[in-house]
């Protein structure tokens, strides 16, 4: 793990350059982190990759709406993150700086980038269990709404994203964990059909 000094000033960082909703931005990332720390030591993992990781994983959702190549997020938060990195005080060795980058660049499963480590299976798998549950209704709902859409364009997310994320998982872990919130969806999206 890193130290609390050095631990506050990438959530600055972090928060700086995060959107300012619930959904995608700040308190979406502090809630990854949290369960990927959780994860990452029921798994022993590389906590330092990790809390890194986590912390930086979405800092490119605010350029990806003006990027001209319509990048995926995960590539710019990779491409931000680095020259952070590179010119930050956390003395990272190369290897370690390429692991945290790899964990951003795989942490979104439509960036084609398959998660290799263990570190960024936890990242991709917290990320996707964050979508789930209570909370993950009040994503897709807030997404909805903010995007001028109504009740059919939460059924369609809940169908063609949501409901299809615990099949992308990677860790056994993850299953487990994600499975009380698959349910609460799943009871959602039934309901929700029903009086449609």
């Amino acid at each position: 793990m890193i130290s609390d000094k050095i631990l506050s000033e990438i959530k600055e960082f972090t928060r700086l350059n995060s959107e300012d909703d619930d959904i995608h931005g700040y308190p979406h990332v502090l809630r990854v982190y949290n369960l990927c720390i959780k994860m990452g030591k029921k798994l022993n993992a590389n906590l330092k990759i990790l809390e890194i990781a986590a912390l930086l994983h979405d800092i490119g959702r605010k350029k990806e709406k003006e990027d001209v190549f319509k990048r995926n997020h995960a590539e710019i938060s990779a491409e931000i993150a680095l020259k952070f990195l590179k010119n930050s005080n956390l003395n990272l060795t190369k290897q370690e700086i390429n692991a945290i980058i790899h964990c951003i660049k795989s942490h979104s499963f439509s960036s084609g980038v398959p998660a290799e480590s263990l570190e960024a299976k936890i990242l991709s798998d917290a990320d996707k269990i964050d979508a789930l549950g209570a909370i993950g209704l009040y994503r897709t709902i807030g997404f909805t709404v903010l995007n001028n859409g109504g009740i059919n364009d939460v059924i369609n997310h809940l169908e063609n994203k949501i409901l299809n994320l615990k099949e992308k998982l990677y860790l056994k872990y993850s299953k487990k964990v994600a499975k009380k919130r698959v349910r609460i969806i799943i009871n959602f999206y039934e309901q929700i059909r029903q009086q449609k």
